[in-house]
């Protein structure tokens, strides 16, 4: 059963963990303009000295995020929590790609993430020794069979994924993401390696919390909820998020079964 904790407040349960994974969109922020009650929830977990991440499925590098979340005004004792799943793959690729060529799926604004190693990077996606997944193509971000047709001849190549989200909400548009070309390529019969929520690798990586008591917010079941289920930590779903709808139309416990993934705690929005 899902608490809800619209009327208590986050500083209900604050005192039972030591740290705190937090999503940013949808929870902090919503792709335009940063949420004023998140924001002043993270100040109270400063305040406090509570650990926390603001851990995101971006597939960009941490500096690049942090920018962007400094122009929204977010300030830089804030901003210097930021872990991202772009940052998480960066050294799988360094290990397990150095010196590959890679056919790059998704927009321009991503190119941060191989800055690196862009001289790698092969606009022809038979010479490319793996994909590397961070988006849609601007001019193909809503038609997911031009990803089935481009890549059905390409299934036996790796596929690196930096952004597990099927979809996320920018403003009042949805928006497909990285991991809705993972899995058209997957079904294909293509191998993905995942960087980000639900998975380990990002939680690990981003700050020592071994024997830590965590809370997992965020507003994604799919990814912010199952990562929490699959490392046994508690969870506070923001049901103001990517699931609005479906929450308002079925309710928490039906949605929940849906996607076989359960929260402890629920509030609308990130309130302290």
């Amino acid at each position: 059963m899902t608490k809800n904790l619209d009327s208590e407040g986050l500083r209900s349960i604050a005192e039972n963990y030591d740290l705190f994974y937090i999503d940013l969109w949808g929870v902090v922020h919503n792709g335009i303009v940063l949420h004023e009650e998140a924001i002043n929830t993270l100040k109270m977990l400063l305040k406090f000295n509570k650990k926390f991440v603001l851990l995101t499925n971006a597939p960009r590098p941490i500096v690049t995020v942090k920018s962007i979340l400094e122009k929204m005004g977010m300030e830089e004792n804030l901003s210097n929590h930021v872990f991202t799943s772009g940052e998480a793959s960066l050294s799988y690729l360094s290990k397990e790609h150095n010196s590959q060529k890679f056919y790059h799926v998704g927009p321009p604004r991503d190119f941060d993430l191989f800055k690196g190693f862009e001289n790698y990077k092969s606009n022809i996606i038979n010479d490319s020794e793996y994909l590397l997944c961070t988006g849609l193509f601007d001019e193909h971000d809503k038609d997911l069979n031009f990803y089935k047709n481009l890549l059905e001849n390409y299934v036996n190549k790796k596929m690196i994924c930096t952004n597990p989200d099927l979809i996320v909400d920018k403003g009042n548009r949805r928006e497909l993401c990285a991991g809705s070309v993972a899995m058209v390529f997957e079904k294909m019969g293509g191998e993905v390696v995942y960087f980000g929520k639900p998975y380990p690798e990002v939680y690990n990586q981003s700050i020592d919390n071994k024997n830590k008591k965590i809370l997992s917010i965020g507003d994604n079941l799919n990814t912010d909820i199952k990562g929490a289920n699959l490392l046994n930590y508690d969870s506070l779903l923001i049901s103001n998020g990517v699931h609005k709808n479906e929450i308002k139309d079925n309710g928490i416990e039906k949605v929940s079964k849906q996607y076989e993934s359960i929260a402890n705690f629920m509030q609308s929005d990130l309130k302290w």
